[in-house]
C-alpha cells in the first residue's frame, strides 16, 4: 500500500472499531495486524486498499456491502466517495476510483477513450432500481398516472387542484435530490421524453434531504431511489416515512387501486410499475485485483440476499412472488 492509503485504511477500520465498542487490546492487535499487511504490500481480491464513487442514490446500499464484505476480509479496505452520477463518471475518467456504481453504461465514446490508454472496463449489472414519488402525509393524491408526473415535470401542471380540484394544498413543489443526480437525468430523458423540464423545479442535496423537505411541506413531492422508502432495517430512513406517503402510479388514463402500483420488488419485478432503471458496477481495474473481488462479492448470492434486503430488485437472486387469492366462501 501507498503511503495515503495505508492511513485512510487504519482510519477507516479504526473507526468502524470504535463504533462497536471493541477493546483497545483488540484495537492494537488490529494495528499490528494491518501494519504486517503493509509489509507486504498486498493487493489481491481479498486484500488490499481501493477507492470506488457510488451514486448518492445507493449510497446505503453499497456500504452495507461494504460493511459485510470488510467484515469477511479484515485486511480488505474499501473507501467510498459518494456523489451524483456525473462526478462518479468523472472520477472514473480520471483514474481517481476503479469503480463506481451508476444507473447507465459507458457510451461507445466513453469506452474507446479507456481503449486507447488500454483499459478494458467491464461491467457488472447489480440490481434493478425504481424512480419513487413522495407526497406528505396530509395530501390525499396518492395514485397519479404517468401522464400526470411528465406535466408536472415539464410545468405543464403547477397545482394540485388541477390533479384534484377540491385540493386546497396550493401550487405543486416537486423536489430533486441534485440536479446532477441520475434520478434527474432519469426524469428528463425517460419520463420526460428529452423535453426541458420546468424551472419551477427544486433541488436539495441528498435523497435524505428530499424526504426530510417532504414530510415537513404538505404541497411537496420529491423523487427519491426506491431503497430510500423501502429499507426498513434502516433506521434513518424508517424515522421519516411515517410522516410521507409513497405514491402508486398507474399507466392507465385515470388511476385507480386496480391499476395503480408503488415501487416495491413485486412490480418491479413484473414490470407493473413504470419507473425502473439498472443498476451497474463500472470496473477500470487493469488487472485482477481488490476491485475484482468486492464486485464478486456484490454479484454473489450474500451480496444479492443485501440488495434485496434494501428493498430494491437485485440482479441474480430469484424473487418469490406469491398470488394471494381471497375468495369469499
Amino acid at each position: 500500500m501507498q503511503d495515503s492509503e495505508f492511513t485512510a485504511f487504519i482510519e477507516k477500520k479504526m473507526k468502524k472499531m470504535l463504533k462497536i465498542n471493541l477493546s483497545l487490546i483488540s484495537v492494537l492487535l488490529v494495528i499490528l495486524l494491518f501494519v504486517s499487511c503493509r509489509g507486504k504490500q498486498q493487493n489481491s481480491p481479498t486484500s488490499g486498499v481501493t477507492y470506488i464513487a457510488v451514486d448518492e442514490t445507493f449510497a446505503p446500499i453499497i456500504q452495507n456491502e461494504i460493511n459485510v464484505f470488510e467484515s469477511i476480509y479484515i485486511s480488505a479496505g474499501i473507501i467510498d466517495t459518494v456523489c451524483s452520477e456525473i462526478d462518479a463518471f468523472n472520477l472514473l475518467f480520471k483514474d481517481s476510483v476503479r469503480m463506481i456504481i451508476a444507473t447507465r453504461t459507458l457510451t461507445k465514446e466513453e469506452k474507446e477513450y479507456f481503449n486507447s490508454k488500454t483499459i478494458f472496463p467491464k461491467e457488472l449489472k447489480i440490481a434493478v432500481d425504481g424512480i419513487s414519488f413522495i407526497v406528505n402525509n396530509d395530501n390525499q393524491d396518492t395514485l397519479l398516472t404517468t401522464k400526470v408526473i411528465q406535466k408536472i415535470l415539464l410545468g405543464e401542471i403547477k397545482s394540485w387542484n388541477q390533479i384534484d380540484p377540491k385540493s386546497n394544498l396550493g401550487p405543486i413543489k416537486m423536489i430533486f435530490d441534485n440536479r446532477n443526480s441520475s434520478t434527474a437525468e432519469y426524469a428528463v430523458k425517460t419520463i420526460c421524453e428529452n423535453k426541458q423540464l420546468s424551472p419551477d423545479l427544486s433541488a436539495v442535496n441528498s435523497n435524505l434531504d428530499v424526504i426530510d423537505f417532504v414530510s415537513k411541506t404538505p404541497n411537496a413531492i420529491g423523487i427519491v431511489g426506491a431503497s430510500w422508502i423501502s429499507n426498513h432495517s434502516d433506521s434513518t430512513c424508517m424515522s421519516f416515512l411515517d410522516r410521507i406517503k409513497v405514491v402508486a402510479l398507474s399507466k392507465e388514463e385515470e388511476a385507480t387501486p386496480d391499476n395503480s402500483y408503488q415501487p416495491y420488488q413485486a412490480y418491479m419485478a413484473t414490470g407493473q410499475y413504470p419507473y425502473c432503471r439498472n443498476v451497474y458496477a463500472i470496473m477500470t481495474e487493469p488487472r485482477v485485483g481488490l476491485i475484482t473481488g468486492f464486485a464478486s462479492f456484490i454479484a454473489s448470492d450474500r451480496g444479492q440476499r443485501i440488495i434485496l434486503k434494501s428493498g430494491i430488485l437485485p440482479a441474480t437472486q430469484p424473487l418469490r412472488i406469491v398470488n394471494v387469492r381471497n375468495d369469499a366462501p
